[in-house]
């Protein structure tokens, strides 16, 4: 069962609301235009807020429902931990779209929301604290993503590593925006 319920977390996480949105919108595809990246973020600065809130509204959602799932199936909060990162690992390397995703962040939070959600407060509270005091989504998704393992270390240990896995993934996947910001080139809203 768990195996079942990675590979269509994994599944589900491989379909791109940014992509699919600006088709059926006929705004371009996200992955050629702004950032590049089929994210919430860049459908806000190509195609307005209808666009990136169904966008993140989705990528949430695919986080969410296959923890759901796992929980409903009785699985340890270990294997539904893992079974969250499958979904995120589908958003980042999407079988449908040429394995070109996205960040992870929203997907991550849906995770994290089903998962133990005192964490993905935390990281929303992160996430918005830093992005009003910057204006760099970026550099919030970086705060907010690492900022929840103390947390899980103290109140889930046994969600840890795979969470730990999932920020990993998060920096790793914002390691341009890191030289942006290192630089000072990274966009503001």
């Amino acid at each position: 069962m768990p195996w079942l319920l990675a590979l269509v977390a994994y599944l589900l996480g491989s379909l791109s609301f940014a992509v699919l949105l600006s088709r059926w919108l006929r705004t371009g595809d996200p992955r050629l235009a702004g950032s590049g990246n089929p994210g919430a973020t860049n459908m806000l600065r190509l195609a307005g807020r209808k666009a990136a809130t169904l966008t993140l509204l989705g990528d949430l959602l695919k986080g969410l429902l296959p923890v759901l799932l796992a929980r409903l199936a009785e699985l340890p909060l270990q294997q539904q931990a893992w079974i969250g990162l499958a979904a995120v690992l589908g958003h980042l390397y999407p079988l449908y779209f040429r394995f070109r995703g996205g960040k992870g962040v929203a997907t991550a939070a849906g995770m994290l929301l089903a998962l133990y959600w005192p964490a993905a407060l935390l990281a929303a509270a992160a996430w918005l604290l830093t992005f009003a005091l910057t204006r760099i989504s970026s550099l919030a998704a970086l705060v907010a993503t690492p900022l929840t393992l103390p947390l899980l270390a103290w109140q889930q240990p046994t969600a840890l590593l795979p969470v730990t896995l999932l920020a990993a993934l998060i920096v790793w996947r914002h390691r341009s925006n890191l030289r942006d910001l290192y630089a000072g080139r990274e966009r503001h809203f």
